[in-house]
């Protein structure tokens, strides 16, 4: 087995049998060129659809600025501050935003593919309609708009590993999550409390100690998820949740 190392996290490898595989990396393999403040604002204001992918823009203020449209993909944004930047239809596929301040940050119909967002602050953040199969461990989407998002697999392409949403300890609490597709998503121990899950997939999802207390989950479906634990005081909808009876772990899941 040959890798061949690309740019920003990407691994091409090449297996015995001729086939080639594509295997994300969690972090940038090779190093970015890296800009300035005032290098990123020229760049935004050079057309309608600005380039600026694969880029070191780590810990960078950029609250408030204009990236409709832009190509960010596999830039890095680590600690950065992008809260209410305007971020709507952009692709963020492969980016770094580990830790980064994207509280009111508008994301809407943008596309996080593999992205990684792991600790980023998103309260308050627009993201109804956007791709958002990306790492979300412990960030905080409290009171987000998540409506009609798409965080379900990718099931495409599963040769090298199931790339899905990773929500473990995140903070979704009082977020409007109605519509979403989480399906297959890792959300063990995430903060649901309070949040709008009207008609969610949350079908085979790894669900194990998470928090719905008072949530709405009227016409949810959790088929095949993995429920042990779970915390539903308060819940609304429970019984018209889909597949909840026969979900891993009911008998331990807290009703009261």
């Amino acid at each position: 087995m040959w890798a061949i190392f690309g740019r920003t996290g990407l691994v091409w490898l090449l297996l015995g049998n001729g086939l080639a595989g594509l295997f994300v990396a969690p972090e940038p393999i090779e190093a970015a060129e890296r800009l300035s403040v005032a290098e990123v604002k020229a760049r935004l204001a050079g057309g309608e659809r600005p380039v600026l992918a694969y880029l070191d823009l780590a810990g960078l203020d950029l609250a408030g600025l204009d990236f409709r449209a832009a190509d960010l993909r596999g830039t890095i944004l680590k600690q950065a501050n992008l809260a209410g930047a305007n971020l709507q239809g952009a692709n963020l596929d492969l980016v770094i935003l580990r830790d980064a301040r994207l509280a009111g940050a508008d994301l809407r119909g943008a596309s996080a593919f593999q992205a990684v967002l792991a600790g980023a602050d998103l309260t308050d953040a627009k993201l109804d309609g956007a791709m958002l199969v990306a790492n979300f461990e412990r960030a905080d989407l409290s009171r987000a708009q998540l409506k009609g998002a798409n965080m379900a697999a990718d099931m495409t392409n599963q040769s090298m590993g199931l790339m899905r949403a990773k929500l473990p300890k995140a903070k979704l609490a009082e977020a409007n999550l109605e519509g979403v597709r989480l399906a297959r998503c890792q959300a063990e121990f995430a903060d649901f409390a309070r949040a709008n899950l009207r008609g969610a997939d949350l079908s085979r999802c790894e669900l194990a100690g998470a928090d719905f207390s008072g949530a709405d989950l009227t016409g949810a479906n959790v088929s095949d998820a993995d429920l042990q634990g779970a915390i539903m005081i308060g819940a609304k909808g429970i019984d018209t949740v889909v597949g909840l009876a026969d979900s891993k772990g009911h008998g331990s899941i807290r009703f009261q």
